[in-house]
């Protein structure tokens, strides 16, 4: 199975005062194709940081990212963007949803970026699948966290990308909720064999993926082939 994910020596130092600040340092790594990987660590380790330069949303100081086969380190931004629309899900914290859409507006929203049209019913399809075909026409503010974080998973799946980013999915949800998102997660993403990396501070859930990366002070410190995850999480 070939890498949907290269990451190369990766480092990113951040200028701050008089001194840099290493945020990563020399991280390397693969992921195949429909795999799923869980990056945790303690605050401050460099893993939301590392998600964001995997995805294409920021650049490394050195090193290089190879996603989908496309080396992401000598693109402007417009050239990043396009990779990511074309490629790559988004699922963060806070639902980043847009508040003067409606739930099914908000859905269609990637696809009319790339100039689609006639999207509707794979929308409304998506939006029913995760539970929210009573909520098509409601917005954001009307639509509880867990029901904006529904949104944001079937916005993320509406271009049939080729892996999904995950930043604290869970993180501003009770434990019911999360639980609820979590199965979403891991039922979409095995359905459409899309590749999932998830940053997370709940070892639970990501004890349900397939491999945990650990880092600590931007180094990697173990990265764990996990076998049977979903029975592993079961006991």
């Amino acid at each position: 199975m070939s890498s949907i994910l290269k990451v190369e020596s990766l480092s990113k130092v951040y200028r701050s005062g008089e001194r840099d600040l290493t945020v990563l340092n020399d991280v390397s790594f693969d992921i195949e194709e429909g795999r799923s990987c869980a990056i945790v660590g303690p605050s401050g380790s460099g893993k939301t940081t590392l998600l964001g330069l995997c995805a294409g949303l920021d650049r490394s100081s050195s090193g290089r990212v190879i996603l989908n086969g496309v080396d992401l380190k000598e693109m402007d931004e417009d050239a990043r963007s396009h990779v990511r629309n074309q490629y790559v899900g988004f699922v963060f914290q806070n639902f980043q949803l847009i508040p003067t859409l409606t739930a099914l507006e908000n859905v269609m929203v990637p696809m009319e970026l790339r100039g689609v049209r006639n999207i509707h019913n794979r929308a409304e399809e998506l939006l029913r699948r995760v539970g929210l075909g009573d909520r098509l026409d409601h917005y954001p503010i009307q639509l509880s966290g867990g029901e904006q974080q529904r949104v944001s998973l079937a916005r993320a799946f509406i271009n049939e990308p080729k892996i999904l980013f995950a930043d604290e999915p869970t993180g501003n949800l009770d434990t019911e909720t999360s639980e609820k998102i979590s199965s979403l997660i891991f039922e979409l993403n095995r359905d459409a064999g899309t590749t999932l990396v998830l940053v997370t501070h709940d070892m639970d859930l990501a004890r349900q993926t397939e491999r945990i990366i650990r880092l600590k002070g931007g180094k990697v410190v173990n990265d764990d082939f996990q076998t049977n995850p979903v029975l592993q999480e079961a006991k």
